[in-house]
Parts: structure tokens; sequence; C-alpha cells
């Protein structure tokens, strides 16, 4: 997989799980009196399948090597085992 596939994938998975999140806010909403309606539980379970499979995406792109920490404050333990 590409860096570019990879990046696209994390991007979706991250939007699909805020989509599943505010549908289930709305489920929530509209079925307020209904105690047979499951949707809420339905997107709860998404929600759930989604973020496990953006954190497998990105624990993936950590672990090949395609994804770093870029961040100013992460190269400190490099710099330390220099000197």
């Amino acid at each position: 997989m590409s860096l570019l596939a990879l990046k696209i994938t994390i991007i979706i998975l991250f939007i699909a799980v805020v989509g599943s999140l505010s549908s289930g806010l709305v489920f929530l909403m509209k079925d307020m009196g209904v105690a047979e309606s499951k949707r809420a539980l339905i997107a709860l379970g998404v929600r759930i399948i989604l973020a496990a499979a953006l954190l497998l995406t990105i624990g993936y792109g950590i672990y090949s090597g395609k994804l770093s920490n870029t961040a100013p404050w992460g190269n400190h333990r490099q710099a330390a085992s220099q000197e």
C-alpha cells in the first residue's frame, strides 16, 4: 500500500467514524421514547468497528515505516542517545 493510499484510507475511516458518531446522536434523539429501537446501539457497534479499523491502519502505517513522528518534541530520544 502506498503512502498516499494509506493517508486516504485513514482520512476516509476518520470521516466514517465522525459520521457514525453523528448518526448515533440523531438516532438517540429521534428514538428517545421508543424502547424497541436499536438504531443507536447498531451505530455504536459500527463506530467501534470503524475506530478499531482506524487504529489498525495507523498501527500498520507506523509499523511498516510509512507513517512517522515528525513533531519537534519527538526527537529527544535520538538526541540523547547520540551524546
